[in-house]
């Protein structure tokens, strides 16, 4: 009797425990509230609000493949083979391609303010390129020196290319110069800057003023960047004026190099032919064009007092555009690109292009003329 009743107590006790202990494991959360990301379309597509906020932000960007050939655009590399079984006393060199990847990442962000729209635009780049290396050789006297490779694929510096605040018409930031977005880049081929390859990035204070019926005005205060770097406390500064219809636009660009004390001018043309067919020329004037003094004004890298584009585009269909280029300046540079951009599908353009350029003689000593091709893929999204 008594075994039997020590049996069912412990029983007992057991259940008791165990009941506890279930009861302990069972804890229910309270479900916290979620908020869910909001479409803004205020602003264009692409727009969603930043939770518990009433900014508005866009990521987009592209992936670009380019290939390119031929004395104008390709590469020339390092015979690998015959420099290493010589040990290092041949220096022969063979065309290649000249190759490039990039990731770009674009951010916007947008909010309405009592003083107007309030915006901030990023774009930074990451770049695998065809660049040049170097390695050690034997000369002809047996001195070890360095060899040139010509092409030697690796990463490129990330790079910070736009990073600006806007507000109403102030845009403060780090961007390319005026002198170049105001009026446009020239035209749609890729090699648009054959003739006048510097003067880009900077970072500025500007403010545009825009007019209902197509008048726009801006004035930029540069810094300029590397060699062109403001040297004191004067900016370098550039003015604009720009009238825009549905025919068209005309307009002209003023930029002053605080350093050199020397200026340059721009005015630009552009048509709308048909909805298919547009057309533009633009010149450009430097205050001191004398070949001893080239490159040395921020706005103004071609050569000679002058230089002049001309462009057009015409689309065959939704998706294939054809687009051209000519530029040339005063000390007989001439480039002639052309390209068709094909749409493959939506966010998918590639892209072949051709170069002619025929050098100058007044700045590289000759006057030889090269050809050059390339195809880009790029993916935009």
């Amino acid at each position: 009797m008594n075994i039997k009743s020590l049996l069912l107590g412990s029983a007992a006790a057991l259940v008791a425990v165990s009941g506890a202990r279930a009861a302990d494991a069972v804890v229910v959360a309270e479900p916290e509230p979620v908020e869910y990301v909001r479409v803004c379309d205020a602003y264009g597509a692409g727009y969603f609000y930043i939770p518990g906020t009433e900014t508005c932000l866009r990521i987009s960007g592209y992936l670009r493949y380019d290939m390119g050939a031929g004395d104008a655009l390709g590469a020339v590399g390092l015979d690998r083979k015959d420099f290493l079984e010589s040990g290092g006393t041949d220096w022969n060199y063979n065309d290649t391609w000249r190759k490039r990847m990039r990731f770009t990442l674009r951010t916007h962000t947008a909010s309405e303010t009592e003083l107007g729209t309030l915006r901030t635009y990023t774009e930074t780049r990451f770049q695998w390129d065809t660049n040049s290396g170097s390695v050690e050789g034997v000369d002809a006297d047996g001195d070890i020196v360095d060899v040139p490779t010509g092409a030697w694929a690796s990463n490129d510096d990330v790079t910070l290319n736009f990073a600006y605040i806007e507000l109403g018409g102030l845009r403060i930031g780090k961007d390319e110069t005026a002198f170049r977005t105001f009026l446009g880049y020239a035209g749609n081929v890729i090699n648009d800057d054959v003739i006048e390859p510097e003067g880009y990035d900077t970072t500025l204070i500007s403010y545009t003023f825009t007019g209902g019926n197509g008048f726009s005005a801006i004035l930029s205060l540069e810094q300029g960047e590397g060699w062109y770097t403001i040297d004191s406390y004067t900016p370098h500064i550039v003015g604009g004026l720009k009238w825009a219809q549905g025919w068209g636009s005309l307009g002209a660009v003023v930029g002053y190099d605080a350093n050199m004390e020397e200026y340059a001018v721009k005015v630009r043309a552009d048509f709308n032919v048909t909805d298919a067919f547009s057309v533009f020329v633009m010149g450009a004037w430097q205050s001191e064009g004398e070949l001893e003094h080239f490159r040395e004004n921020f706005y103004a890298s071609w050569g000679g007092d002058w230089a002049g584009w001309v462009g057009a585009s015409y689309k065959f269909t939704d998706k294939a555009t054809f687009n051209a280029q000519v530029s040339f300046d005063d000390a007989e540079q001439l480039a002639v690109a052309a390209n068709v951009a094909y749409q493959l599908v939506p966010g998918f353009t590639i892209t072949p292009e051709v170069l002619y350029y025929k050098a100058s003689e007044d700045l590289s000593g000759d006057d030889d003329d090269v050809w050059g091709g390339m195809i880009r893929f790029q993916r935009s999204f």
